[in-house]
């Protein structure tokens, strides 16, 4: 959702944990102007369940790539060598498998280590939303909505412990030299300070349905 923004979480990246799944509903409009503006409660149902399931099966093919590829380099070199390949390859990757499937695939937060992750006014609603889910221990699916032709999928990406090594607490939990190296490469890091079961960010993916 940043090149160091995967970091941790599949093994120490954003990507940190899957939703539970649970059953579909309606999300409630939210009452920001923001919200009711870019959405409506018939926009953001879950109407279809095969671009749902494509939609998931996008955030999980990516996932399941970073993952693999920083754990490679987390055998070869540990926590140091993950960090560079988040910084030099998550991007690549993530629009190579984008171009697979014809889909835009974002991971995108409220709180950025690299800035072009920064969440939109929609996204960051979106974020609040299952931020207010998780919190109260609330069933949720991810959000599906339609524009133009145009399939939106918005599923958050929730911290676990693996992701405090890269997301937690400095010191307490991210070791000094990776701190280092983070601070070096993003110095202006906001993505820090989080506990288990948190949200991290979201999945923000868009494809055409006809096309897929």
């Amino acid at each position: 959702m940043d090149k160091i923004f995967l970091m941790l979480g599949l093994v120490f990246t954003f990507s940190c944990k899957d939703a539970p799944k649970v059953k579909q509903e309606i999300i409630d409009n939210s009452k920001s102007e923001s919200f009711k503006k870019h959405t409506t409660v018939k926009d953001a149902k879950i109407s279809d369940s095969l671009l749902l399931e494509k939609g998931k099966m996008y955030a999980q093919k990516t996932q399941t790539v970073l993952g693999k590829n920083l754990m490679l380099q987390l055998q070869k070199g540990g926590p140091v060598d993950a960090v560079a390949f988040c910084n030099e390859k998550a991007y690549p990757l993530t629009d190579s498998i984008a171009a697979i499937y014809n889909a835009k695939i974002k991971r995108v937060t409220d709180k950025p280590r690299n800035p072009k992750n920064k969440a939109n006014e929609l996204e960051l609603e979106y974020i609040e939303y299952f931020k207010s889910k998780i919190k109260n221990k609330e069933s949720f699916e991810p959000i599906l909505t339609s524009n133009n032709g145009t399939t939106n999928f918005y599923s958050p990406i929730v911290t676990n412990t693996m992701c405090l090594n890269c997301h937690g607490t400095p010191v307490t939990n991210i070791a000094p030299k990776v701190s280092q190296i983070i601070n070096d490469k993003y110095p202006y890091d906001k993505a820090t300070g989080y506990t288990e079961n948190e949200v991290r960010g979201i999945w923000s993916i868009s494809f055409n349905k006809e096309k897929n």
